[in-house]
């Protein structure tokens, strides 16, 4: 008899073992396949809803119809143009008919009405302050143009200080319900008004802050030295000191130029005609350095017509004119 072959024994054992082994790795992959594809499966096989139109309901009706599609909100509020939307729905994002997930946040934006609720007594407050607080109301209003004034307004002479309003319309207390024009009749100060000529001759720098603490109107030209006359002097002003002119006739005023000037300053008097305005609003003349520094050079009340004012500045400076805080004009010194 034969004996057993060993060898082929522990080949035929190798084998069995080598697929036992390889079988049951690739069982395990396999259940972690299907492991993996049932989480992704269960992940996007989230439940999807349709988003309802709720613009133009009210808050509390819209949250229930949200809460019944597994929707939640995100609420903005915002001032609109009438008291009658208050509460309501103005906006939604995603738009209505939008297929999304369960769970998704509905961006709602929600009306606090009007920001306000009745008209404010404005008579005895001047017109430009007025001014500036509707336009403050209406950017918190969203921009809505809650509240306008009719333009032009009425100016009339009387005692009051100009710019002060005197009667107004719809009257104080009335109750706004949606965009709203305000109707107002402003001072314009005395009729023919008078004022006493300042000391304006001598230094500049003093003569300009004269005319910015009295008020009165004035034109400037220049003209070299002569003799031994000092530069950047007022030399001569007419009509003269302590004489009574009206309001809006300017005081002529000749200044003198500066005694020397670097290469890179320059000298001259800045003109640009100013509207005229029903009476005297806040005017400011600045320079913009070549460095960005801003420097203050002249501010007063004035009525409007030829604007003049002397300067001395590097070139390449930026003059820069300015009514109300609002520019009006600016240029290069060269």
């Amino acid at each position: 008899m034969g004996g057993f072959d060993l060898s082929s024994i522990e080949d035929y054992v190798a084998n069995h073992l080598r697929f036992f082994v390889f079988s049951v790795i690739g069982l395990v992959i396999f259940v972690g396949i299907i492991a993996v594809s049932v989480f992704f499966i269960a992940v996007h096989g989230e439940e999807r809803t349709m988003v309802p139109d709720i613009v133009g309901k009210e808050l509390t009706v819209a949250l229930l119809e949200l809460q019944v599609k597994e929707l939640y909100p995100r609420i903005q509020l915002r001032y609109s143009e009438t008291s009658r939307n208050k509460g309501l729905i103005l906006e939604q994002d995603p738009r209505p008919g939008t297929i999304v997930k369960a769970g998704r946040r509905i961006r709602l934006v929600v009306s606090q009405g009007v920001v306000m609720n009745r008209v404010e007594n404005y008579i005895t407050r001047h017109i430009d302050e007025v001014r500036m607080d509707l336009n403050t109301i209406n950017a918190t209003a969203g921009g809505l143009p809650l509240l306008t004034i009719r333009e032009p307004v009425m100016y009339i002479y009387s005692p009051e200080n100009p710019g002060t309003i005197l009667e107004q319309k719809p009257e104080y207390n009335t109750e706004i319900s949606g965009p709203l024009t305000l109707e107002f009749v402003v001072s314009r100060g005395r009729e023919n008004q008078v004022t006493i000529v300042p000391q304006l001759t001598g230094s500049l720098s003093a003569a300009l802050e004269a005319i910015s603490s009295s008020g009165v109107n004035f034109h400037f030209t220049s003209r070299a030295r002569t003799g031994d006359e000092r530069g950047e002097v007022v030399v001569s002003q007419n009509p003269e000191a302590g004489v009574s002119i009206r309001l809006n006739n300017p005081v002529q005023l000749v200044v003198t130029a500066p005694e020397r000037l670097s290469d890179n300053e320059r000298f001259g008097i800045f003109n640009y005609t100013i509207p005229q305005n029903p009476y005297p609003l806040a005017v400011r003349l600045e320079a913009i350095l070549p460095g960005g520094e801003r420097q203050r050079l002249f501010t007063a009340n004035y009525m409007g017509g030829e604007f003049t004012v002397p300067y001395k500045l590097p070139v390449d400076s930026i003059l820069v004119l300015s009514m109300l805080n609002r520019e009006l004009y600016r240029e290069t010194v060269e």
